[in-house]
């Protein structure tokens, strides 16, 4: 006999929908899985195997062939078990064909018949709306993901027996409930907290309100790392249709809790100095999974001892951070993910760190300080719009009691900026920093004392044409923290003021 469901796996950062055929037939008993199946799902015939059977149910001694199609597409993972073993017991007329119609089953099966919960299910909940389907069974942790989606009906079960009891119309499941999660704010540290570096904490705020790219450099201790880390505490918390998108890349990657489904707020991830191109990327075994450029999507990548990467890793950021894209291509599989993020720089502005400093003498050789800057090529810098040093902290700042303004105060800023923003670009883009050559002509009108200030800023600072864009997408979200519909000439004048390269900022 022969049966058919669907189930799903993700690719790359969206889903597939799988048609898992059964067909049990005469011949020499043995359980066949094609279809371009990785060995994870060639070991679900041993899986559905023993679940089978410990629950009671009776498993064929005849020739099983199960088909997953299309059979051109790569499948991996276990999700493919639940669906596998239903389109089994269909085939053997152990269940009837009613209720799994037009129905995704999505899950891993233990040895006991239990159902786990796989990767990627809420990418799968959105391929199975978009391909018309209504309804879901999924194991009982990934309910409140897949009920996410608007429009799908999550049934959740423990384990294999209790799906097909649900199937038999033995037993009634409820849907899952949608519900979208509160969104308390982090524990972030607060902008409160940092004493000094006035300078650094507007660069901070323009960075924030605009979505740009931010380094910082400076000696050990001044508060670089300390000032990233204040970062997402004034960002906005994610719009739904964000959350829905910044979820889905988790999830694919298996970073969401049952507990926590939707992410709220915007990711701040911080990789280590010694990660690796495939970690940065993306990549990996088979179907590409995200890397950390896609996991800070919608939010912040800082890298600290920005020098310390890898150059090959740095150099990989390039097109990122003008495309807000990334496409990886292994043999035979090309997947393009979303990397739509703040990159935020933190470096000493030389191997000791003290080059510059006016208390500590710096111990490093010239030549030194030459290789350090060189790990940093120029195309990779003029990528980046803000730059600002950091400079050692007096031991009045020290000493004294309080810091700046809060980071409430400030996201207040950020979130008007940002809504002026959003207005401007009627969802077409989220910020000023992703304005392509056409926004940045229609929406940057400057006074004519701004476009007079800027001329004569291309010729001393040497501003190439993406150098002269960039700065004036920093005017424009300057002007934007200041109410104003034109870029004015102080607008201008102070994203000059973070437009300097490194070398003219160390000394």
């Amino acid at each position: 006999m022969f049966a058919q469901v669907l189930s799903g796996t993700p690719y790359g950062v969206e889903a597939k929908l799988v048609e898992v055929q059964c067909d049990v037939g005469p011949g020499l008993p043995g359980f066949t899985i094609v279809g371009l199946a990785e060995k994870e799902v060639s070991e679900a015939r041993d899986r559905v195997r023993a679940a089978i059977r410990n629950l009671g149910l009776e498993f064929p001694q005849l020739r099983i062939t199960a088909n997953l199609a299309p059979a051109d597409l790569r499948k991996e993972g276990a999700g493919f078990d639940l669906a596998l073993a239903v389109a089994l017991l269909l085939a053997t007329g152990q269940i009837p064909r009613a209720r799994t119609e037009e129905t995704v089953f999505l899950g891993e099966l233990s040895l006991d018949g239990g159902v786990r919960p796989v990767r990627g299910v809420l990418a799968v909940a959105l391929a199975a709306k978009e391909a018309g389907i209504a309804k879901m069974v999924v194991a009982r942790d990934s309910a409140s993901e897949a009920a996410l989606v608007e429009g799908i009906q999550v049934f959740p079960v423990a384990d294999l027996g209790e799906a097909v009891a649900f199937l038999r119309g033995e037993k009634d499941i409820p849907p899952a409930p949608r519900v979208i999660p509160e969104a308390p704010p982090p524990d972030w540290i607060d902008l409160s907290l940092v004493k000094g570096q006035e300078h650094a904490r507007r660069a901070l705020e323009i960075a924030a309100a605009g979505g740009h790219h931010l380094l910082m450099i400076g000696p050990p201790g001044a508060g670089k790392s300390l000032l990233a880390r204040c970062l997402p505490g004034i960002l906005p918390p994610l719009s739904f249709e964000e959350a829905l998108e910044v979820s889905r890349i988790h999830s694919v990657a298996g970073l969401l809790s049952p507990d926590r489904p939707l992410l709220r707020w915007r990711p701040f991830r911080a990789p280590h100095h010694t990660i690796s191109y495939v970690g940065m990327v993306g990549g990996g075994h088979g179907i590409p999974v995200p890397g950390e450029i896609s996991l800070a999507h919608h939010g912040v990548l800082f890298l600290d001892e920005l020098p310390e990467f890898d150059r090959k890793v740095l150099e990989t950021l390039r097109q990122p951070l003008e495309d807000r894209r990334i496409t990886v291509v292994r043999a035979g599989v090309s997947v393009t993910f979303p990397a739509s993020f703040m990159l935020v720089g933190a470096m000493n502005p030389c191997p000791c760190g003290h080059f510059g400093d006016p208390l500590k003498p710096c111990r490093c050789r010239p030549h030194e300080i030459v290789q350090y800057r060189k790990k940093l090529s120029g195309p990779f810098l003029d990528r980046i719009d803000l730059f600002v040093h950091v400079p050692r902290l007096t031991k009045e700042e020290l000493l004294g009691e309080g810091g700046g303004e809060p980071s409430e105060a400030v996201r207040k800023r950020v979130t008007e900026a940002r809504e002026i923003q959003a207005r401007r670009f009627s969802g077409k883009m989220h910020t000023n920093a992703e304005m392509g050559p056409r926004e940045v002509k229609k929406y940057c009108v400057l006074t004519p004392e701004a476009k007079s200030l800027l001329a004569r800023a291309i010729e001393h600072l040497a501003l190439t044409g993406r150098g002269y864009v960039r700065t004036l997408k920093v005017a424009r979200t300057i002007a934007d923290l200041a109410g104003s519909d034109t870029i004015e000439a102080e607008h201008v004048a102070e994203a000059l003021q973070y437009r300097a390269f490194p070398e003219e900022g160390w000394s």
